[in-house]
């Protein structure tokens, strides 16, 4: 943890779940330091579904399985496989975050510390984020076979070091533009056109071909293939199922494969420079502040409209981070990111937001507390067991539930508030 002393460091301590976001000279962080604010508010609002705001609309649920928060409750759950939920926008939004705030972060750096520095930099937070994701999933606390390499953190860390070090090497929209399109397109070409073992690997269809094999060796199962397929897209038949199976070691959350699988780090990249994109857009001095949110807007909405015409041939899928559901989550964030900017930014409307960026300016602090500590415990101690009950039976069946909630998310915003009240924040 870092406490900074003056308003000089704070600029400097503006932490995102991998970089260091912008300062801007929009709006006044406490010490007189001009930053956009709205970034902070975005990622504070992101972090808030994953705190507690999903739980309590399902403990609402309890009370009441009817219209809004019915659908709103469907909406906090992640698709199985194919489509797209708000709660799958949660994470992609994250990196697409970090690609922006790394535009104004690394040109800062870049003019104080020069090129070598910065990529250092970049290259040690990568690393750090990467660690950070294995030690966070159980870390070496076991067989090596037990250790998850791929994760949350671990995308983030590789999506910002790629595009940190693209970014450093080039600093031009269109080089940026044209990368992010090519990785895009190669992704999809793997998917489509490079052919895998005609095995499936979800784990009713795995349990009964390592049966008939008679071992659970990936290698005797994938040689019982009768032939090779390509251009599948059903859960546990895709070649990126095939990839981490045969080549992911280590721990995988779904048996066989995982849910950021290894082609899927082609797609976290893509987000990050889709942010960048963002980021240089929001960056310009030649174009208005009213104009930068409606490009934001526009961009975003074609984006999610090419995404799901795209998803008609490469399904949306979060759990293989097609390119298509890439695009379809960049395009979502940009239209929030521009939402943001209009109100909090142009129109000045920023009381409302200040809980968001209290949480947005340590997401990375409460994002490893949130897990590592049981807030939902210590929700317990002021209105569990029977008083939970009572209030069950006597003002509404799921009522306790509801309160317990509520509770867990006010210990969070209290927590985050203290963080920033002091300006403790930390930086990776």
């Amino acid at each position: 943890m870092i406490k900074p002393t003056d308003s000089s460091t704070t600029a400097e301590r503006h932490p995102s779940l991998c970089e260091t976001p912008s300062d801007t000279l929009k709006s006044p962080l406490p010490g007189g330091v001009g930053r956009l604010m709205s970034l902070d508010a975005l990622r504070g609002f992101d972090m808030f579904w994953i705190m507690g705001a999903g739980t309590l609309v399902h403990a609402l649920k309890k009370v009441s399985d009817k219209g809004v928060i019915k659908a709103f409750s469907k909406q906090l759950s992640h698709v199985q496989w194919e489509g797209f939920h708000f709660y799958d926008l949660i994470f992609p939004m994250f990196v697409f975050i970090s690609g922006v705030s790394m535009v104004f972060s690394i040109d800062k750096t870049l003019a104080r510390q020069g090129k070598a520095k910065t990529i250092k930099k970049i290259v040690t937070r990568g690393i750090l984020l990467v660690l950070l994701g294995i030690y966070f999933y159980g870390g070496l606390n076991g067989k090596w076979s037990n250790i998850r390499y791929l994760g949350v953190l671990q995308y983030i860390g590789l999506a910002c070091f790629c595009g940190g070090v693209l970014y450093i090497v080039t600093r031009r929209a269109k080089v940026v533009a044209a990368v992010c399109l090519a990785i895009l397109l190669g992704h999809w070409a793997l998917m489509e056109f490079v052919p895998f073992p005609d095995v499936r690997l979800d784990k009713k269809s795995l349990a009964k071909t390592a049966t008939q094999v008679g071992s659970q060796d990936p290698a005797k199962i994938l040689a019982s293939a009768t032939g090779k397929v390509r251009g599948r897209y059903e859960e546990g038949y895709t070649l990126s199922n095939y990839v981490d199976y045969r080549f992911l070691p280590g721990r995988k959350i779904n048996g066989a494969y995982e849910n950021q699988p290894l082609l899927g780090v082609m797609g976290a990249i893509a987000a990050g420079l889709l942010g960048m994109l963002a980021g240089l857009w929001l960056q310009r001095t030649d174009v208005s502040d009213k104009r930068k949110a409606a490009g934001l807007l526009a961009a975003g909405v074609t984006c999610v409209a090419i995404g799901f015409l795209w998803g008609m041939r490469v399904p949306v899928v979060k759990k293989l981070w097609s390119p298509s559901f890439v695009v379809v989550a960049g395009g979502y964030s940009a239209v929030l990111l521009s939402l943001f900017y209009w109100v909090i930014d142009i129109k000045k409307k920023q009381r409302w937001c200040q809980p968001f960026i209290w949480i947005g300016m340590n997401a990375l602090t409460l994002y490893l507390a949130h897990n590592f500590v049981s807030f939902s415990g210590l929700a317990a101690r002021f209105a569990g067991g029977d008083l939970k009950l009572f209030i069950d039976a006597h003002v509404a069946k799921g009522a306790g539930s509801v309160l317990l909630v509520v509770i867990e998310l006010t210990l969070v915003f209290l927590l985050a508030r203290f963080l920033y009240k002091r300006r403790i924040f930390i930086k990776i």
